[in-house]
């Protein structure tokens, strides 16, 4: 169980103005908010970041979608931070996310669902590297 996990509240998120509460949901949740940034993800580092599914057929789809526009990227901490997090956000389909977390709430679609959180502790260390440099953590 790792102490931290990463997010990124999605550019149709940001977008809708849907970013303060969905922070707060966060910070409700208790977790600390470790680093955050807002960042408009060129094409190159967005592809970077999800080179892990260069192989799947989403994945051009996934890089145009995810460099359309500014996201919030940030680290979260927390006990058991990635399961609780995943829990927060919900099923990655809204339709199938559970009343309450923020999927339900604020994803349009399985492809726009609002937020991501990292699946693994391993993937967490990853993402939130990729991101954030040691001294932009506090």
């Amino acid at each position: 169980m790792g102490n931290i996990t990463f997010t990124m509240i999605k550019p149709e998120a940001v977008e809708a103005k849907n970013t303060g509460a969905i922070l707060k949901r966060i910070e409700i949740a208790g977790f600390r908010i470790v680093a955050m940034k807002k960042v408009h993800l060129t094409a190159e580092r967005a592809a970077k970041f999800y080179e892990v599914h260069n192989e799947k057929p989403f994945y051009n789809e996934l890089v145009e979608y995810m460099s359309g526009g500014p996201i919030i990227a940030a680290i979260l901490e927390k006990d058991d931070a990635v399961a609780s997090f995943r829990e927060l956000i919900g099923a990655t389909n809204p339709a199938d996310a559970k009343e309450g977390t923020i999927r339900a709430e604020f994803a349009e679609s399985l492809s726009k669902n609002a937020v991501h959180g990292s699946d693994s502790d391993e993937n967490a260390h990853i993402e939130s590297s990729f991101h954030f440099s040691d001294d932009e953590r506090f």
